[in-house]
């Protein structure tokens, strides 16, 4: 359901997950910044923030049913798959927790692009 308009958007259950892995991937970036090891989390850290940028973006262009939707999705899933992987690497609980909400987010851009 729209915010505003309160039209039936057939992107929400997409729109709310990448909203949703974009907190987690802040939220990691911020725990990893303050990690022991954070040399070896470059990679990591990095990945975090185009993660998040790049379900934001999603989001917002699916809340405006942009034409580009479909397409726009299929990248998110393929970013939120190697940041779910980056993430993996480390064992603490916050890269456990962001890696799979970056796997569910990337399962449901999948689907969305294929409707």
């Amino acid at each position: 359901m729209g915010v505003v308009t309160m039209t039936t958007n057939n992107y929400q259950k997409c729109i709310d997950e990448c909203t949703r892995c974009a907190q987690a991937c802040y939220e990691c970036f911020e725990a990893c910044l303050n990690e022991p090891d954070l040399n070896a989390r470059k990679n990591c850290v990095k990945i975090l923030v185009e993660c998040a940028k790049m379900c934001e973006m999603s989001a917002a262009i699916m809340s405006m049913n942009g034409q580009f939707s479909k397409e726009h999705c299929k990248m998110c899933a393929t970013v939120c798959d190697t940041c779910a992987k980056e993430c993996d690497m480390f064992k603490d609980e916050h890269c456990q927790k962001c890696a799979q909400e970056c796997r569910t987010c990337a399962d449901e851009c999948r689907k969305m692009s294929g409707m």
